[in-house]
């Protein structure tokens, strides 16, 4: 969907599977003389090729997406060769999801909570090519960098790559095998895959444990699990 038109301002593309939440951004990113929205998605097969079609300045994108997650547009978009730069907008935990949004290739981590003007400052540090995340991650990237390792999470989940994160999440959210790999558009066996790679990292017995381990994780860590 195409958002306000302007003649001039940074073209922004807008990713989020909530319409309010687009339409508030929308209406934050229009009030500024610098910014215009030049198109919106709900979920990754759109984004790309209005991604690919707009060439905006800059794509905001959530990390919880229909059918997918916003790490897998990200990847798909450096995949593709696409320039555009990626600033994270989500609700969920920064420890957690910041430094592997970086690594898919996003410029920037900013949480929906933040004030309009930290998100404006984000977007435009973004769209200058400069990386943008909290003090707190930037101090654990340094600490990183600098030989000082240091654990961005203290939960389990943190040593999961970012699929069998993806498939934990779903699992803790009570989608069994087959749901999940409708969802992902992955096959059954792939998803059992992952699954047995999950309780191998994780040091569980079986599936029952694994139904728990990602319940209680999701009811901690996913902002987007129902109530």
């Amino acid at each position: 969907m195409e958002g306000p038109s302007k003649t001039h301002g940074k073209r922004i593309f807008l990713v989020d599977d909530h319409p309010m939440v687009r339409d508030r951004l929308a209406q934050l990113v229009e009030q500024q003389s610098d910014l215009t929205v030049c198109g919106e998605a709900d979920n990754v097969t759109d984004a790309l090729n209005g991604i690919c079609a707009s060439l905006p300045d800059i794509a905001i994108v959530d990390l919880s997406l229909k059918n997918s997650n916003g790490l897998e547009l990200i990847k798909d978009i450096k995949a593709r060769g696409l320039q555009t730069p990626v600033l994270v907008l989500s609700m969920h935990d920064e420890n957690l999801y910041a430094e592997r949004a970086l690594r898919a290739g996003a410029l920037g981590y900013v949480n929906k909570q933040e004030t309009s003007q930290v998100i404006l400052h984000a977007i435009r540090r973004v769209i200058d090519g400069q990386i943008h995340v909290s003090p707190e991650i930037s101090a654990i990237l340094m600490k990183r960098a600098l030989g000082r390792s240091e654990a961005t999470d203290h939960s389990p989940a943190s040593r999961l790559g970012d699929r069998e994160l993806e498939v934990f999440q779903l699992i803790g959210r009570g989608l069994g095998t087959r749901k999940i790999a409708e969802t992902l558009g992955i096959s059954i066996k792939t998803v059992e895959t992952y699954r047995a790679r999950i309780k191998e990292k994780l040091g569980i017995a079986d599936a029952v444990q694994l139904l728990r381990a990602a319940m209680q994780w999701v009811q901690k860590y996913d902002s987007d699990a129902p109530e």
